[in-house]
């Protein structure tokens, strides 16, 4: 058995048991799909582990950069109160339009939030509002500006709020110093912000699974 495929195998495992076939998630993902949205997505035992994390924040306020079609969406609302809310920040209408519509499905349309357009022109109008700090921030979105990302999303968590940033492996690009393609400069770039800024505390977990070789950054910010 190839790796690849041991991988697969234990994710559907842990997902079999843990995390289940549920008919609303399973729903945005056929609609994502039929859509033609790209299927990078949260594997569901990673949408379980945020919905995990923003219970455990007790979380009444969640910021997502990067919407797609709004499976993790769905996976962090649902760890909400009913008087809490989540912005969620996407570059393209098409995926936005899914989002509302899988959102509206899974009976969260009413505290979630689909904003459409660049997502540091969309931080920096929310910012202009002086919105309630967030609990919790999922980072998701282009990988060239997660730097950028994670200024923002000091600037408007709580402290002893969360900050995750997904995806920060880059099939192991992230530790070669020669690389330098534009997405893992800005991965390496928001990490070392991570370990350098003094209201951050961090780590970073290697993942395997049904997305290959992946991996996540966790990080609280400190008073």
């Amino acid at each position: 058995m190839t790796e690849p495929q041991l991988w697969q195998d234990v994710d559907d495992y842990f997902t079999g048991l843990l995390a289940p076939p549920d008919a609303v998630l399973s729903a945005a993902l056929r609609d994502s799909d039929a859509a033609g949205l790209p299927r990078i997505n949260v594997a569901p035992n990673q949408g379980k582990l945020l919905h995990l994390l923003a219970q455990l924040q007790g979380a009444t306020r969640i910021l997502e950069i990067g919407t797609l079609g709004g499976y993790s969406t769905i996976w962090l609302a649902r760890a909400l109160p009913q008087d809490g809310r989540l912005i969620t920040l996407e570059y393209s209408e098409r995926h936005a339009e899914v989002a509302r519509g899988n959102l509206a499905r899974a009976g969260l349309d009413k505290i979630t939030e689909v904003r459409v357009g660049p997502a540091l022109r969309s931080l920096e109008e929310l910012a202009a509002e002086h919105p309630d700090p967030f609990d919790l921030v999922f980072i998701d979105a282009d990988k060239v500006n997660n730097p950028h990302y994670v200024e923002w999303s000091l600037k408007l968590t709580r402290p002893g709020g969360l900050i995750v940033l997904d995806n920060v492996v880059r099939g192991g690009a992230v530790a070669d110093a020669a690389d330098d393609a534009p997405d893992v400069r800005g991965t390496r770039a928001a990490l070392e912000l991570f370990a350098s800024h003094p209201r951050i505390t961090a780590t970073a977990v290697q993942t395997v699974g049904s997305k290959g070789y992946d991996g996540f950054a966790l990080a609280r910010v400190l008073p």
